[in-house]
């Protein structure tokens, strides 16, 4: 697959940042079941780890789809703006629940009722459907994060997916010198945040240099060994617990931590162009937006 193309990017770039959108849709005949099958041919739930949850998770399979609203979250408030944008699928990547939930309740949170999501999911008659894990490992995902840091990704993983060579976790990417020169981290993570619009944060030298950098998803904390095993001089994940990044900075492996959200915002790209390609039309599909559940003091004028 290789990088994106200039026109890739910008195209992913603009989904990932775009905010709640929609118009009339055309007519299209696609029942939940059908949309389903279809998305599990895109994101095979033989992918997805066996603690995982994946496709439907509430919802009638027999009814038509409406629209479908796409998500990174399944939260109440998500529910609740997929109802009033007319959809009656809330597609995220995150599953509304792991563990099933032991009550349900018209609360605003999981810590108030478990089954708070299921709950606004019945109420608005709204189904869910999530494509996690089985997305992290899929070739579309493993293009994004060097496709929007450009740097040159050649389908090696940290952690390959068992029985494949095109799918897996830790995309393994080689980074460009910077006139003749290796990156530096400290260049490396400004281009995070001019990429993002949010401050990484950095454990390394900033004059350490970068030559291959291992790019993940979400938490990376379980990727510890396999970043050593490939000579990772950085690894650049959503996050990383405290202890497993003191252990990887005494390997030699530095940490670009960009927050757990803003490495998988643009993962609802993917999941709006896979609907494209089962055939949902793009004005029956709405974004919401969630990029905007963190800030911090030095952007906010006191």
């Amino acid at each position: 697959m290789g990088l994106f193309n200039k026109g890739d990017k910008a195209k992913t770039e603009a989904l990932s940042k775009r905010g709640e959108s929609h118009l009339a849709p055309r007519a299209f005949n696609m029942t939940i079941g059908a949309l389903e099958k279809a998305l599990f041919k895109e994101f095979p739930a033989e992918d997805a780890e066996a603690w995982d949850r994946t496709g439907i998770t509430v919802g009638e399979r027999s009814l038509p789809v409406k629209r479908v609203a796409v998500a990174l979250d399944a939260t109440p408030e998500a529910v609740a703006r997929a109802a009033e944008a007319g959809a009656n699928v809330l597609l995220t990547h995150h599953p509304a629940f792991l563990d099933a939930p032991d009550a349900f309740a018209p609360e605003a949170s999981a810590l108030q009722s478990s089954g708070a999501v299921v709950w606004a999911a019945v109420r608005h008659q709204v189904a869910l459907m999530d494509f996690h894990t089985a997305l992290d490992v899929s070739p579309a995902a493993a293009r994004v994060l060097p496709g929007m840091l450009g740097l040159k990704f050649a389908l090696r993983f940290a952690e390959p997916l068992a029985g494949s060579r095109r799918k897996g976790y830790g995309q393994i990417c080689d980074v460009p010198d910077n006139d003749g020169e290796p990156e530096t981290l400290a260049r490396l993570a400004a281009r995070c945040l001019a990429v993002f619009g949010r401050a990484p944060r950095v454990w390394g030298a900033p004059d350490a240099p970068v030559r291959r950098v291992v790019c993940a998803t979400g938490s990376a904390s379980s990727l510890a060994p396999a970043l050593v095993a490939a000579g990772a001089d950085a690894v650049i994940c959503g996050e990383m617990k405290y202890h497993i990044a003191l252990e990887l900075a005494a390997a030699g492996v530095a940490v670009i931590e960009l927050g757990h959200d803003v490495s998988e915002l643009p993962l609802t790209a993917v999941l709006a162009e896979a609907l494209a390609r089962v055939g949902v039309p793009a004005e029956a599909v709405t974004l919401i937006d969630q990029s905007d559940n963190w800030w911090t003091p030095e952007a906010v004028r006191v």
